[in-house]
């Protein structure tokens, strides 16, 4: 049996990129509160 995660960096770009997370409003929330406390990474 194999593992139940597969990391695929496209899959994961799309999903939870900083431009999959601006197109919408509460991705662009996310963004906006990952800012506020002072993030390194905003997303993937």
């Amino acid at each position: 049996m194999k593992m139940t995660y597969q990391p695929k960096k496209r899959r994961a770009k799309r999903k939870h990129g900083f431009r999959a997370r601006m197109r919408t409003k509460g991705g662009q929330r996310i963004i906006k509160a990952r800012r506020t406390k002072g993030r390194t990474r905003l997303s993937k």
